[in-house]
């Protein structure tokens, strides 16, 4: 497929940890209100695509209206949006994920369900690919025993959740951590790596694969905006959220 000849924005974002406890409570009750505010500076932006890095949701265990309302939330956004299961949200059997209201999303590509470990865009000549958790144990995000998928696309993200440490130590267990290292990064040869599970947003690795962090709309306040373009390369910026904390005692 030949390239676009215009730009493709991407939006990244991850650990929204929507809930009907901690999250709900610094928003006057809205556990899903995070959400609503990332995709809607998304639409504002005129992303093409949002990626959300792991833990959308703080467990399986939150009440069905929270899960309709942030069906309801991403059916509105009106834009694709790419999920990769985190630590908190695996893509167990009873994961939210597969619920009927969550399962409806037409807009909706939630990697380990309803996709293996790809999501592909023609028409932007876009793959976003990762690996799902899939359990609550270890694993690793970016197995380099594992091969990475073919390059299909011009252009190809790469998404993984978990802790990154230049050159991980995984001889001490048990321990869940879930490492991502350097090696690993450039290993996936992707034009960029969105990570999840810091709240932070910061950029990692030493190669020349760029990988960010998002950070938490609450704790960073912003997104992350990853700008694919022919003439310029890819460009990374952030973009401050509008969102309200309420927090309670």
């Amino acid at each position: 497929m030949p390239p676009l000849t215009r730009d493709i924005v991407v939006v990244h974002s991850s650990d929204l940890h929507v809930d009907h406890d901690y999250t709900a409570r610094l928003h006057g009750g809205d556990g899903a209100a995070g959400l609503a505010c990332v995709l809607a500076a998304a639409r504002a932006t005129a992303a093409d695509v949002v990626i959300l890095a792991g833990d959308t949701f703080d467990s399986h265990r939150v009440p069905q209206d929270l899960i309709e309302r942030a069906a309801s939330v991403m059916a509105g956004a009106k834009l694709p949006i790419v999920i990769l299961p985190g630590n908190h949200d695996p893509a167990v059997r009873e994961a939210v994920y597969r619920s009927d209201a969550l399962t409806a999303v037409e807009n909706l590509h939630v990697i380990g369900v309803t996709a293996d470990e790809g999501v592909l865009f023609d028409s932007l000549s876009l793959e976003i690919w990762g690996r799902a958790h899939r359990d609550y144990g270890d694993m690793i995000p970016f197995d380099s025993q594992r091969k990475r998928p073919a390059r299909r696309t011009r252009w190809q993200i790469a998404v993984g959740h978990g802790h990154y440490q230049p050159v991980p130590d995984r001889s001490i267990g048990p321990r869940p951590s879930w490492l991502i290292g350097d090696a690993e990064i450039a290993a996936t040869e992707a034009d960029y790596v969105a990570l999840g599970h810091w709240n932070r947003a910061i950029h990692v690795g030493n190669g020349p694969v760029p990988a960010y962090y998002s950070g938490s709309p609450e704790y960073a306040g912003t997104i992350n905006i990853v700008r694919l373009s022919e003439a310029d390369g890819v460009a990374v910026t952030r973009a401050p959220l509008d969102i309200a904390r309420e927090t309670t005692d």
